[in-house]
């Protein structure tokens, strides 16, 4: 069975940038990473991520639960990505996780 984590990043700008510079330039940084993750096959990028309110929303799949929020937890630590990440895990099934069920993951649980 296929698992689907969503990983929440809050909408936080990078502080001390020059004015008119990318306010989340960690949104790169990490799809960079979850690409190298897909590229080594130990995730696959689900869908192009998204802003949802206050944060921005990364959809990654893989085989096990744990892979996936070993990535989440990795995320976190990217430079300048903000404090505050979870996810969301789910089988796949549900149309968007965050709208059914799923279990909330705080990083400082992994």
């Amino acid at each position: 069975m296929t698992c689907v984590v969503e990983i929440h990043v809050p909408l936080v700008p990078t502080p001390g940038l020059d004015s008119g510079a990318d306010a989340f330039p960690w949104i790169d940084q990490v799809e960079d990473f979850l690409v190298d993750l897909e590229d080594e096959g130990a995730a696959e990028v689900h869908d192009d991520g998204e802003e949802l309110g206050d944060v921005y929303v990364f959809y990654i799949g893989g085989e096990t639960e744990a892979s996936l929020l070993t990535a989440t937890s990795r995320v976190a630590t990217l430079d300048d990505v903000p404090n505050g990440v979870f996810a969301i895990t789910g089988d796949g099934t549900e149309r968007r996780i965050d709208q059914g069920p799923g279990k909330v993951v705080t990083v400082s649980d992994l």
